[in-house]
């Protein structure tokens, strides 16, 4: 049954194909910091494995908060890895094992990168396909974001890392 929620049925179809996509970064963004958890290594071991441990329950609250917003309006949400693969927007470095600067330093690009492509899509969501909600829904993770990355970028200048 579709939703009768005053959001045109074309409009509501892309809102979905964006949220995917932002599922898709999500998605690959957790992957990512789980696996830092995993594979820091150093002498700042202890604090940064529970840093990324608290980064990626964070993003796995918003993943799930992202697919859920696309069954709310109707749409199916991706699933399989394959998927999210095809769609992310991210770059994945499959086999590399940085050292914890370059982990920090590469989730702080991945997080700007949702940041910067969030800010257009909400005005898309807002603007083209009259759905204020998505906007909104979109502008908290993007607040979320910015304080993730700001946490990364903290870090990084402090040059403790």
């Amino acid at each position: 049954m579709k939703p009768n929620i005053g959001i045109k049925d074309e409009h509501r179809e892309s809102v979905a194909q964006i949220l995917n996509t932002l599922l898709s970064d999500e998605y690959v963004l957790y992957t990512k910091t789980r696996n830092y958890h995993w594979n820091v290594v150093g002498l700042h071991f202890n604090d940064l494995h529970k840093f990324f441990e608290s980064q990626y329950s964070l993003l796995n609250d918003i993943v799930d908060d992202v697919a859920e917003r696309t069954r709310s309006l109707g749409g199916k949400s991706l699933g399989t890895l394959a998927e999210f693969l095809q769609y992310t927007r991210l770059k994945e470095f499959p086999g590399q094992y940085s050292n914890a600067p370059n982990m920090m330093a590469n989730l702080l690009t991945d997080h700007e990168a949702i940041i910067r492509n969030v800010r257009a899509d909400l005005e898309i969501c807002a603007d083209k396909h009259r759905d204020a909600g998505t906007s909104d829904f979109l502008t908290g993770l993007m607040e979320k974001h910015e304080k993730m990355a700001w946490m990364l970028r903290a870090c990084l200048e402090s040059g403790s890392v």
